[in-house]
Formats: structure tokens, sequence, C-alpha cells
């Protein structure tokens, strides 16, 4: 569908026809076992040390350092019960997230509560930010591990990831963050952010679905989840998914070559499409941080509206546009209010009624354009369900 508009990048990006090039040859004639001594098994072994190679130069880290996965969640959950399986059962101790981190996070911690675990969840303010003091007034003796996502999946919002760091550090905990949102986006340099651990995601980035890396500072300790024939430094055992991994390394570069080029023109857009919405429909408002967002990302609001946001999503499915009433992970709770939203202070009816809006590297000038003609006709067609007056948040 060549006329469809694509404002839905935080939940997948397309693949990049650079990346889908350099994954033609471990689909093709590279097909051997990483794992094997021949030539064949060579050959793949050597396409998968450059792209850790490749990966490990977006975060300024080292090949070593990077364990590839199956997903963003599945480095998570390495992250969380890899710290929490490294204790003995007698100190599991204490861990400290956020309130508006994604499930890949929130529901390993339920599970890790379930098994002894003690578990903190931060507040978050006004614009879904953590504050610092917080965090650090919730550090025990026993907090083993802090994990503050590096930017929300559903308002955009960016942590002070290097304050949280430095603090956890400080006292002595582990420090892991969900950069899946935000890797190859905004710069992140482990060499110069004391974070213990990272977790990324190809499919966010331009490249496939269903490889994902998390990166494990040199001297931190992890308990596998997947037990086997010992690949991925003996934390992740399989045969490795090398189309998968050589996509994740052909994106990360492109990413990190292009970064800054990137953000500038998304924020660009970003901007443009703020400005017609204040022409054409002054019942929006901007969900989230004003400037510290995800260069591409908006989480729209439209007073008196909100509980209309499927309809909406689905009337401009209908117009040829692609976008989201929220997280892609929580589509089967789409009635239910966000969490994120709740926690950010939104009342219930406004805290089902957010329209995501995000934008990737393939989107212009004109698309923006386009989808400012669409969106009003399809935010006027809706009913009416709370006073224009009464959008501030409870």
């Amino acid at each position: 569908m060549p006329d469809r508009i694509y404002f839905d990048h935080s939940a997948t990006t397309p693949i990049d026809p650079r990346v889908a090039f350099a994954m033609t040859l471990p689909n093709g004639e590279c097909y051997g076992n990483p794992s094997s001594l021949h030539s064949e098994g060579r050959q793949a072994r050597d396409l998968i040390n450059r792209a850790r190679a490749q990966v490990a130069g977006l975060i300024g880290a080292t090949p070593a350092e990077i364990v590839f996965t199956a997903s963003g969640t599945e480095a998570d959950n390495l992250a969380l019960l890899g710290v929490f399986r490294f204790a003995n059962g007698d100190r599991l101790g204490h861990m400290i997230t956020s309130s508006i981190e994604h499930p890949a996070i929130t529901e390993t911690c339920r599970f890790l509560e379930q098994n002894g675990v003690q578990a903190t969840y931060l507040p978050v303010d006004e614009h879904g930010v953590v504050d610092p003091d917080d965090l650090a007034k919730a550090l025990r003796p026993d907090t083993r591990l802090v994990s503050i996502m590096a930017a929300n999946n559903v308002v955009g919002t960016l942590q002070p990831i290097a304050e949280l760091a430095r603090i956890a550090k400080e006292h002595g905990a582990l420090f892991h963050t969900d950069a899946v949102q935000s890797a190859g986006k905004v710069p992140l340099d482990v060499g110069q952010v004391p974070v213990d651990m990272v977790s990324m995601s190809a499919h966010k980035l331009h490249g496939p679905k269903g490889i994902g890396a998390l990166y494990i500072r040199s001297g931190v300790h992890l308990q596998p989840l997947v037990f086997g024939g010992g690949q991925e430094h003996g934390l992740r055992s399989a045969t490795e998914n090398v189309a998968g991994i050589v996509g994740f390394g052909a994106a990360a570069q492109l990413a990190a070559s292009d970064m800054t080029d990137e953000a500038v023109r998304l924020v660009q857009l970003r901007y443009r499409l703020l400005a017609g919405l204040q022409e054409v429909l002054p019942q929006a408002y901007l969900i989230g941080h004003p400037f510290k967002r995800l260069p591409g990302h908006l989480c729209l609001g439209f007073a008196g509206q909100e509980g209309e946001s499927i309809r909406l999503l689905l009337s401009l499915d209908e117009a040829g546009v692609a976008v989201s009433s929220g997280s892609a992970c929580s589509a089967h709770k789409a009635s239910e209010p966000s969490y994120v939203l709740l926690a950010m202070g939104f009342d219930a009816i406004r805290a089902r009624g957010t329209l995501r809006v995000t934008l990737g590297r393939f989107n212009t000038k004109v698309e923006v354009d386009r989808f400012l003609e669409i969106l009003p006709q399809a935010v006027n067609s809706l009913r009416p369900v709370a006073s224009y007056a009464g959008f501030t948040r409870s």
C-alpha cells in the first residue's frame, strides 16, 4: 500500500534496504553453523564477530561486552533475572525500578517479587521523569539492582540516565537501562555513563525483528536463562541467528553514523507537526516532556475526546495512516487506562485517550502535511466525552 503513511516507529520500524542487503549473505551462501570448525562455520563466525563490533560501537562498548538475544524483552529478562539468580536464596535483596517501565521490566519484577526479591517502584512527575532524589532516598543497604528505562515507549520522555546511574553506582548497586526505544536515536556512551547493562533491539532502529542484545559491562556477573551449548559467552545458548545478528550490526552502524543528522531532521518534522496541530486542532495537547523526548516521538491527547482513542486510531487507519493508541505490547488492553499515564497523574478517562505518533527514517514533510489534513477530519468526527475545559490532570 504505497500511499499509506507509517507513523508507528516506536512499535517497529521498516527494515532499511541496506540492512536487508547485508542479510542476504547469511541467508544465502554463508549458511554455516558458527560453532562449526570448517570453512563455512568460520565464515558465519566472522560475520557474527563483525556485527558484534558494530553493535558495540553504537554505545561505545567493546565487542566482548555484547550478548545477542532473541529480543529486547529477553535482554531485559536476562539483566534482571540474571542478577538475582546469581544471589544465594537467603539474601536475594532489593531492586528499584520506575512506575512507567515497559512490561518486559514490570512483569519480570513481579516474578522476582513472587520469589523473594523486594522491589521499589519510583514515582514520576507530570512529564514522566524520575527524580534522582527519589532514587537516592529509595536505595537501601541490600539494593542490588536499579533498572530505569532510557526513554519511555508510550510518552517518549527521556530519563536522566547518567545522573541516576551515578547515584546507583555510588551506592554500590548495579544499574540497568532498557534502551530499546532510545538506542540509535539519542547518544549513549557507556564509557562516559556508568551503566552496567543496556538492553537493545534491532527492529526499533530499522533492523530485523527477532534479534536483540544486552550490553554487560566487563566484570558484571549474570546467570543464564537459556542453557545448552554455551554460545554468547554461556549466557544465551542456542545456534545463533546469523542473519538477524548481521542485520542488527548493519542497522547499528547506520544509526551510529547518521544519528545526529537524523535526530535534527526528526525534531524538525516533530515541530512541524506540532505547529500544524496548534492551528487545526486547538484541543490537542502534548503528553510527556516538551523537549527531553525522543526526536520523532509525539504522544497526543485531544481534550474532551480522550475516550475515543480507539475509534480515532481505526479512523486514521481507514484513511491510510498507521499510528498507535499507546504501547504495541499493550494493544490487547487498549480499553484500559494506561498505567504510564496514571503514574503521571492523569485520571482514568484521560489515561485511555492517547494517540502515539512516532516518526522514522523514511518519513517526509509531505507525509506530515498530509497527516495534518487527515487528522482534523478524524478527530472532529468523534463524540465528545468530557468538557474541553476539564482536561487538566487529577
